[in-house]
Parts: structure tokens; C-alpha cells; sequence
């Protein structure tokens, strides 16, 4: 049996702006409501989501002690209060 190719799940994220520009998330909430906080960011590079297609950055994040990717997915509207969604892939069996 082959498994389905990952879907983009879009996700609710707290995040922190430095005074330079960077967006640092801090937290993902679930589909299930479920809170999650990010012990860090290890890497952030301009990066189309492969599996689940898109393009924006993808940051490298831990969560409980392990490694997993989120996304933002810059919006192409020039103006307006929306710059972006952020993003996981969950693969679906």
C-alpha cells in the first residue's frame, strides 16, 4: 500500500518580531486545539515545501526535545493585513 502524499495543515502560531524584522515563532496551536510551544529555532531558509508544495520559508523548529518543520507561506496581496499562513505537512495513511 502507498501512503498519500502529506497535506498542508495550516496552524495557528505565536510569534515574536526582533526590532530588525525577525519573525521568531514561539508556539503552534493543533488542529485539535492543542497548544504547543517551540523550544527553539534552529534554522530558517527561504525553502518551498516539497512534500505538500508551496513556497516561503521553512523554519526548523523543536518541539519536546525533537525536529520538525514549519512553513510560512508568504501571501502575494501587495497590501492588506494579511503577509502570510504558516503551515506543517501531515502525511495522511
Amino acid at each position: 500500500m502507498h501512503d498519500s502524499p502529506p497535506i498542508k495543515v495550516y496552524v495557528s502560531v505565536n510569534a515574536d518580531f526582533g526590532e530588525d524584522g525577525t519573525m521568531k515563532p514561539q508556539s503552534i496551536v493543533w488542529e485539535d486545539g492543542h497548544r504547543y510551544t517551540i523550544d527553539r529555532v534552529s534554522a530558517i531558509i527561504p525553502s518551498p515545501a516539497l512534500k505538500a508544495g508551496g513556497q516561503g520559508d521553512r523554519y526548523t523548529i523543536w518541539i519536546n526535545g525533537k525536529p520538525t518543520y514549519l512553513f510560512f507561506e508568504r501571501s502575494t496581496a501587495l497590501n492588506g493585513d494579511n503577509i502570510g499562513r504558516w503551515f506543517v505537512e501531515r502525511r495522511v495513511n
